[in-house]
């Protein structure tokens, strides 16, 4: 890698993306790997830093995730979270063992000001902790360099050898000086000099775009979200008349959604884009027939979406590259990051099909997060409108609406999510949430309107407010506007006789419904 480079090393914990997040917002490149990688490989990334993150297993049983004692003597910085923390203390010859006392939530940590963490940090801080062992001996070598009033080790430094591990998570909001701390071992240990940046990164991608792709033809999967917007516009800049855009209408779209994305790509829109709409509704309703589980449908319509691609690629001539618009969430829940598990499979990354008719598939914002590619569509040149829409998965309403997705169904959702979107519009309180919809769940159940009995749908109407899309909690929307949609989705759409607010967080729960 020509970049400087900071990886984080999964042992399975939960906020691992959302380390790989905080580092890159301090304009360091960072990536994931699982705690399987092969040390050689590690050393010929020849990272400027190693991030070890939480997990839920003990480090002391046997068969729990592991690494050797090489890591630690490679001469490059190594910062241990929670499970990180104490695997760190334990190979080296600590002692991780039960808590008497288990910490979860935020707790008040005395630290060191003295040490190259906690830089700029005041002594006694908010942090965030969520752990079941602890360290009750460190490391030889080691400095204690903070403690909770229960926790006597939550985190110790061994300046030496650069080797920092940490109890609670500096990564999460709550804990009130994280991102410092975190930005502290980035600068201060590992000594970077921030070179991660969105206009370095178009002009370098625009330039491999380019080499890769040479005389080729390209064709873009183009949905009109966001990630398939900035990837065409991209590709767009690089390679000219070379690439087509397919938008292919699965009838899974928001509500008068295709004809937005026509008029926006189209030839009477603002970009000189080549443009192919499909519209192939009946098609996807056909394939989705009695199909419930929500990962069969993710794959049924990854795999029909690149069919239709490649029939498209066989009308226009030869193809070379297709293109799509994967993030580097996608594939990270998708289990091909790290050692997390599989959350979901993204239609456009696990939900591949094993062969695909093209000879390469193209993915120019695959190590981007979704703020990261909003930044890359400005700096392109997109609209704030168009850049800072409301996230749209791939699968789209297939997966908001809970079981067989049918067209009677899509109309439900269209039509309920149409008028949640348009109250929250007017009552003003767009800014104040990062995504919001109506999902339809399976649910029936017995209602009375115009004195007569019903059996009809439920809707469940989700907002929430979130940084990175990582976690996330729901949004407090006023109690008026809950109810004013509830009954203009009762009173205009046929077929819903009750409407639910969900008000889980990420995690427990994930953003969409499937």
């Amino acid at each position: 890698m020509n970049r400087e480079t900071v990886i984080v090393v999964d042992f399975g914990g939960q906020y691992n993306q959302l380390v790989a997040r905080r580092v890159r917002e301090c304009n360091v490149y960072c990536e994931i790997y699982s705690y399987k990688t092969d040390i050689q490989k590690i050393k010929e990334m020849n990272p400027k830093g190693i991030i070890l993150t939480g997990g839920p297993n003990s480090c002391y049983e046997e068969g729990a995730p592991s690494c050797t004692r090489e890591l630690f003597e490679l001469g490059i910085p190594v910062l241990g979270l929670c499970y990180g923390a104490q695997l760190m203390q334990h190979v080296l010859g600590g002692r991780v063992e039960k808590a008497p006392v288990r910490e979860y939530g935020k707790t008040e940590v005395y630290v060191n000001p003295s040490s190259p963490l906690f830089a700029g940090v005041e002594e006694k801080t908010i942090c965030w902790m969520s752990h079941f062992d602890y360290i009750s001996a460190v490391a030889p070598g080691f400095q204690i360099c903070a403690h909770t009033d229960n926790c006597p080790v939550a985190a110790a430094e061994n300046r030496e050898k650069n080797l920092y591990a940490i109890q609670f998570h500096p990564e999460v909001l709550h804990t009130v000086r994280g991102r410092e701390i975190l930005s502290n071992f980035v600068y201060h240990v590992c000594r970077c000099a921030g070179d991660w940046r969105m206009d370095s990164f178009v002009e370098d991608a625009i330039q491999a775009i380019r080499r890769k792709v040479g005389d080729g033809r390209v064709l873009c999967a183009l949905s009109g979200g966001v990630d398939s917007s900035v990837a065409a516009v991209l590709l767009s800049k690089a390679v000219g008349k070379q690439l087509t855009c397919v938008f292919v209408d699965h009838g899974l779209l928001r509500k008068n959604e295709g004809d937005e994305v026509e008029a926006v790509f189209g030839p009477n829109g603002p970009y000189d884009l080549n443009f192919i709409r499909v519209n192939a509704q009946q098609r996807y309703y056909d394939r989705l027939k009695g199909v419930e589980e929500p990962e069969q449908k993710r794959k049924i319509i990854g795999e029909e979406f690149i069919r239709v691609f490649e029939e498209e690629a066989k009308k226009i001539g030869a193809v070379d590259f297709l293109v799509q618009g994967t993030i580097y969430p996608d594939v990270v829940e998708s289990g091909l990051g790290g050692e997390s598990a599989v959350i979901k499979s993204h239609h456009n990354v696990g939900g591949l099909p094993a062969h695909v008719d093209f000879k390469e598939i193209i993915e120019p914002l695959r190590n981007l997060f979704k703020d990261e590619v909003r930044k890359v569509g400005l700096e392109l040149g997109i609209p704030d409108y168009l850049v800072y829409r409301q996230p749209f998965p791939g699968p789209g309403l297939g997966i908001r609406i809970i079981g067989e997705v049918t067209a009677e169904k899509v109309r439900i959702v269209q039509d309920a999510d149409a008028i949640y979107r348009e109250e929250i519009a007017n009552a003003g309180l767009a800014q104040d949430m990062n995504q919001y919809f109506a999902a339809l769940t399976n649910m029936r159940s017995v209602g009375v309107m115009g004195d007569e009995r019903t059996y009809d749908y439920a809707v469940a109407l989700r907002a929430v407010r979130t940084v990175d899309f990582m976690t996330a909690e729901a949004a407090k929307i006023p109690f008026e506007v809950l109810q004013k949609v509830m009954s203009r989705i009762i009173n205009e759409v046929r077929g819903v006789n009750r409407v639910f607010y969900d008000l889980t967080s990420k995690p427990p729960g994930t953003i969409e419904f499937e």
